[in-house]
């Protein structure tokens, strides 16, 4: 019986953990194919218990960062730059090819396929998470895909 009532309030504490924070999975970050281009970061965004908004993404090993989002009309595919994105609470937000990606500006030749980039995300709420990402190849995918 004592047993049983153990158990009973560990089930109850455990459904009281509060929601997981902000926080980032799957980061990556395509570089140049080109000396001196653009590097393009990717990464699932999970909101936390209150909604948010990530206002900017950049990096340390890049001079200049801005969040894009690729579109596609009939046959001509377009990219535009994004001042914010919301991210409702206990949603996901993919930062992936053909759509909301961040481009970086004059990434540091150092970093080839392999190396760690850091991201630093800032939300409107002065929030900010910093997560590294693994840089790849022009050429390559997604680490692991």
């Amino acid at each position: 019986m004592r047993i049983t009532a153990v158990l009973g309030v560990l089930l109850v504490l455990a459904g009281c953990e509060s929601p997981k924070e902000i926080h980032v999975t799957s980061a990556w970050v395509r570089l140049a194919a080109v000396p001196r281009g653009p590097a393009a970061a990717y990464f699932t965004l999970h909101g936390g218990p209150a909604d948010a908004t990530l206002v900017s993404v950049t990096s340390d090993v890049s001079i200049r960062a801005e969040m894009h989002e690729s579109m596609q009309s009939g046959s001509m595919a377009s990219m535009k730059p994004i001042q914010q994105v919301a991210l409702p609470a206990g949603s996901k937000v993919a930062f992936a090819p053909g759509g909301k990606h961040v481009m970086l500006f004059d990434v540091n030749p150092g970093i080839k396929p392999g190396s760690p980039v850091p991201l630093l995300l800032t939300f409107a709420d002065g929030q900010r998470i910093t997560y590294k990402a693994t840089a790849v190849g022009a050429g390559e995918g997604a680490p692991g895909s």
